[in-house]
């Protein structure tokens, strides 16, 4: 099934005015924070072609964050550093990235749809839904924006980090990465509760 609307028309169609799609990326990652993404599309104005962000080019996911920022009504970026993910577990940190996404939202989501897990942790209508950044535009343009901001951010820190390939990885775990880690050692960025080491 396609990227689109629909979810989130059927939903419209039962009186809710707001719906938010929400996602993560950067969990899987053993460098720097989990980014969340939240989105409230504007149902007469959608981005044409958007889809989840690991099936579009670097360029492309550009062009429709901007998109998103210019056409959707509500957006919002959370996060959870390293550090926080060492202390309290990366599913934990995962939910205080979209609460605080959530929160940060211009205007407050009556219904929240969640890439992949059950929204049972905030105080909103919802649903979780199963690869919903390939399924729900709102999720997928969720998934864009938190794309862009981390891989954004985390190329930023290549510039103080230059030995550990960040610019090409973006903090997940490869064989440059695992080398760089044995040859310098770990930064204060690095997810010391995450298994790092030659790959």
């Amino acid at each position: 099934m396609p990227c689109d609307f629909s979810t989130e028309k059927a939903l419209l169609n039962q009186n809710y005015n707001f719906i938010c799609g929400v996602d993560e990326v950067g969990r899987g990652a053993v460098f720097g924070p989990v980014v969340a993404g939240a989105v409230i599309l504007n149902p007469s104005d959608l981005p044409d072609g958007l889809n989840d962000s690991k099936l579009l080019s670097a360029q492309k996911r550009q062009l429709f964050s901007r998109l998103i920022y210019q056409k959707a009504p509500a957006f919002s970026i959370g996060w959870c550093w390293n550090d926080e993910i060492d202390d309290i577990n990366i599913l934990e940190a995962t939910k205080k990235a979209m609460k605080m996404a959530i929160k940060g939202l211009q205007i407050k989501p009556d219904y929240v749809l969640m890439d992949g897990m059950k929204p049972d942790f905030i105080d909103i209508d919802g649903l979780g839904v199963i690869k919903g950044d390939t399924k729900c535009i709102s999720i997928a343009a969720a998934s864009i924006i938190a794309k862009v901001f981390r891989d954004q951010l985390i190329t930023s820190f290549a510039d103080y980090f230059p030995t550990y390939g960040l610019e090409k990885h973006k903090g997940y775990f490869t064989r440059i990465h695992a080398e760089a880690v044995d040859a310098n050692g770990l930064t204060s960025f690095h997810r010391k509760s995450f298994k790092i080491g030659r790959a």
